[in-house]
């Protein structure tokens, strides 16, 4: 990950959480098999702020709690630009690959499973995406995240720059 990861407060947000995926997962003891429960969560405010969770438990609320928890201490902040992303951006996590490519307005997400997810709750509306490889939603998540976390809005470029505005497009 780059060194420009934007934290973000948790007090007066309003999140909205989406549900990933659930797993069922199941530990084989002396006593028998015991079954337990994995939930990937994504919460955002749909304004530029977003953070994925992952929650364990023997029960699937108490496991998608801790997941909307968890994720509530991982939040972001997305530059958007007139609903879609600044620029193309590619990423990796694991084995599966994402690519993110900015679109015109009135595109929509064109985005499958998880990465619409993650797309839908930081608020961009309009946005091409493809994901290549592994189609493991832990992956595709994180995967999506660390492409966000890696955008970069023409007023940040111009500040580590330190340069105008002007020059950064008239370059």
């Amino acid at each position: 990950m780059s060194a420009n990861i934007r934290k973000v407060k948790t007090s007066d947000l309003e999140l909205q959480d989406r549900l990933v995926a659930i797993n069922r997962v199941t530990k084989v003891t002396k006593g028998g098999r015991t079954f337990s429960f994995s939930a990937i969560v994504v919460v955002g405010d749909e304004k530029g702020i977003v953070g994925y969770g992952l929650g364990k438990a023997s029960e699937v609320t108490t496991a998608i709690s801790k997941g909307i928890e968890d994720a509530k201490k991982n939040l972001i902040k997305v530059p958007i630009q007139n609903g879609t992303i600044p620029h193309d951006q590619v990423a990796k996590f694991g084995g599966a690959k994402v690519l993110l490519k900015p679109a015109s307005h009135g595109t929509g997400v064109k985005a499958g499973g998880a990465m619409r997810a993650v797309l839908e709750s930081v608020g961009i509306t309009d946005v091409l995406a493809k994901s290549k490889g592994s189609s493991n939603p832990h992956n595709l998540v994180k995967a999506t995240m660390a492409a966000l976390m890696e955008l970069r809005d023409a007023r940040t470029v111009a500040q580590n720059r330190g340069v105008s505005l002007d020059k950064v497009f008239n370059g």
